[in-house]
């Protein structure tokens, strides 16, 4: 999901790499206010969990492959602010060291796989828990809020390629979504595989 440059156009990522900026400001301050002691290198331990698993694809349909976003498991251990500055960290060391996304699309994916992964994963995740509050309804939600994080992801990685004149939005729409579909079974097993060791090994990291 990793956007290359020349892919959007100059409006597109412009404006995606403004409201990133913004986001990312709005974090700080807000992490600044709220992260504990404790919470710090749970931080650190997140950000290189994130960044090794998504160094590592898996096969998925018809020659295509996928990797592990993170954004709803950094959001549940952290909260959605702090999520956003793991994965932006995450994100331009990859761009910048591994040439994986380009610098003009940056903005773009720290949108796509932060903001959503982060903020948008986060709010499903906490509206399913209203409604399945037991344990076995953590993990359904956690699975969900993941799943549905990746779909939605590619669908805006869809529409930004669309607007750009790059690819039509039916095309890409069709693809994106179906094979993400696909990769957000993934993404929601290894959320869960991880929740469900923290819970048995250190359930105080979830107490928030």
């Amino acid at each position: 999901m990793h956007i290359p440059d020349g892919f959007l156009d100059t409006k597109t990522w412009v404006a995606l790499t403004a409201v990133s900026g913004t986001a990312i400001a709005v974090s700080l301050k807000q992490t600044g206010k709220t992260l504990g002691e404790k919470q710090v290198p749970v931080m650190g331990i997140t950000a290189a969990f994130i960044f090794a698993a998504q160094m590592i694809n898996f096969p998925v349909a018809g020659g295509t492959s996928g990797h592990f976003m993170g954004g709803v498991l950094a959001a549940i251990l952290l909260g959605p602010y702090t999520a956003l500055l793991v994965m932006a960290t995450v994100l331009i060391i990859q761009c910048l060291i591994f040439q994986d996304g380009g610098v003009t699309a940056l903005g773009a994916n720290i949108f796509n796989m932060g903001i959503i992964g982060a903020f948008g994963g986060y709010f499903i995740f906490s509206v399913l828990r209203k409604f399945l509050k037991n344990d076995k309804g953590f993990f359904v939600s956690a699975f969900a809020a993941a799943w549905l994080s990746i779909v939605i992801a590619a669908a805006a990685c869809s529409l930004e390629l669309s607007i750009s004149g790059t690819v039509p939005l039916k095309t890409s729409l069709i693809a994106m979504t179906g094979v993400h579909a696909l990769i957000g079974i993934g993404e929601g097993l290894i959320t869960v595989a991880v929740l469900s060791f923290i819970k048995k090994t250190r359930p105080d990291l979830l107490e928030s």
